[in-house]
């Protein structure tokens, strides 16, 4: 049976898939949604405290604000849901979603004597050719059936969380098999009802092991920064990273020699900034009090995109004695818990893995060779021009594998430009020419931080985004004067 065949196909209907599915909807796109519900990793990741990391003002559509935007409070994952149901119904694009379908196959099936995969000049493949270039094969309603569908353009939405739980390794017969009691990764803690949750914990020693009854024994790793809220000693955060001004410290791609050598003597400015924001979260968390104070400069998280805000009640719990930490690089299991590197153990009942997830391995799982290997990149980063095209992977984008401080409004901005570029309103520059510019990107991020193994834009975004609407054709400064232009944050709303 011949596959069906259709111009344009979206995996996946989080959030980055309802932006593209709006953007692309004059195409009609098929959009494959492996559960039974929109909303990605908010409907099935989340857990019954989880909220919202930013303010609503900096979460939202541009053409879709929240009705409470000015609210100061941070929504829960259920106000999420309800505000991306919303967007949904309010844009007719659930018509687009075929629910209970997972994709679990692509084939190429273009012409791969057009198809440069070693990045010498030459130019991207015609976005839509007029005949199929991808295969995908489609799993309905948990059924041994698999239907065939056949499509010009692939637009890949499945994110970097959620699905395929990130597990670390252990010597032989240190693993989680000689372990008496309980091992659970969060992906899965997250599953449970109320109820379950309360069974499993109560009177329970547990340990959580990742970046962060009776006692619950956090294991860190790595430190991080974290924020209590987003003012700093009365300050708006945004002041010292989100606006033109403040993002005219640090180095982007593509500037001059004489803009590089601003930088470097900019640098102690940069440094002080840093500074002034660690002396105000010494101030008001305890981090020095648990031993939780990072050895690197806030700016490093925040270039990275790893700075998060600190639970309610978080500290207080641990004043009581119901957290405990526990500082760790390597660890393993034992029969009564956990052993660590400094011969001490740590006695458990349950183990909750808070490891993260492996979104490159869920990538890998549906993409064909020799595309593949494509993913896998010494710096770690997949290289993708403006966030979302692969040089060197045809007919394909990626949307919601770019990170900044807030990830929706640079899906969004990610998915116009696929629709225009999709249109024709413009032209991708040679293969060549991509290539150097996400090496650009990839370097600027290596020289901020340590932690460069993430394509986090946060330090440069606004000039990312400059590039992107100069690319369109659009006027990249947004604002209406040159004071608002300078001083004021750059959000969603401005790319309306």
């Amino acid at each position: 049976m011949a596959p069906v065949f259709s111009k344009i196909g979206i995996i996946g209907a989080g959030v980055s898939g309802l932006a593209a599915a709006k953007r692309l909807a004059h195409h009609n796109p098929l959009v494959f949604e492996a559960s039974d519900s929109i909303g990605g990793v908010w409907r099935h990741c989340s857990y019954s405290s989880t909220k919202l990391q930013s303010l609503r003002c900096d979460y939202e559509f541009s053409d879709f604000p929240w009705p409470d935007r000015d609210s100061t409070s941070f929504p829960s994952y259920t106000e999420i849901l309800e505000y991306l149901t919303s967007y949904a119904n309010h844009f007719d694009v659930l018509k687009f979603v075929r629910f209970n379908s997972k994709v679990v196959e692509i084939r190429f099936v273009g012409d791969r004597e057009a198809t440069d995969l070693t990045g010498k000049p030459g130019n991207y493949p015609t976005i839509l050719p007029g005949h199929p270039v991808w295969e995908v094969a489609v799993q309905t309603n948990h059924s041994d059936t698999i239907e065939w569908y056949a499509f010009e353009f692939l637009v890949v939405c499945i994110g970097k969380y959620g699905d395929v739980p990130k597990i670390p390794e252990f010597p032989r017969n240190k693993g989680p098999e000689i372990f008496q009691g309980q091992v659970l990764h969060t992906i899965d803690y997250c599953k449970l009802q109320k109820e379950e949750t309360s069974q499993l914990l109560k009177g329970k020693k547990v340990a959580v092991i990742g970046p962060k009854g009776q006692p619950c024994t956090m294991v860190v790793r790595t430190l991080h920064w974290t924020v209590p809220h987003y003012w700093i000693w009365g300050l708006p955060l945004y002041m010292f990273y989100k606006t033109r001004s403040s993002q005219f410290l640090h180095e982007k791609p593509n500037q001059s020699f004489l803009r590089t050598l601003l930088c470097l003597l900019l640098s102690p400015m940069r440094r002080g900034v840093s500074k002034f924001i660690e002396s105000y979260l010494l101030w008001k968390l305890p981090l020095q009090k648990y031993g939780l104070k990072p050895d690197h400069p806030f700016e490093e998280d925040y270039a990275s995109c790893q700075m998060n805000i600190m639970p309610e009640n978080f500290f207080s719990e641990a004043d009581k004695g119901k957290i405990l930490f526990k500082r760790a690089s390597n660890w393993w299991f034992s029969k009564e818990g956990i052993e660590f590197d400094d011969n001490t153990k740590l006695e458990a009942d349950v183990v909750v893995l808070a490891t993260g997830y492996d979104g490159k391995k869920k990538l890998k799982a549906i993409l064909p060779e020799p595309y593949r290997t494509l993913l896998e990149y010494p710096s770690g980063i997949m290289p993708l021009y403006r966030g979302t095209i692969h040089p060197l992977v045809p007919n394909m984008a990626f949307v919601g594998y770019l990170e900044s401080v807030s990830n929706l409004p640079t899906s969004e901005l990610c998915s116009i430009w696929v629709a225009r570029l999709v249109d024709e309103k413009f032209k991708l520059p040679s293969v060549e020419k991509m290539i150097e510019q996400t090496t650009k990107e990839m370097a600027v991020t290596k020289k901020t931080t340590r932690f460069y193994k993430r394509y986090c834009i946060s330090t440069f975004s606004i000039n990312h985004s400059d590039e992107i609407c100069e690319e369109m054709g659009w006027n990249s400064w947004r604002k209406k004067n040159w004071i608002s232009e300078a001083f004021s944050p750059y959000g969603s709303q401005d790319y309306i």
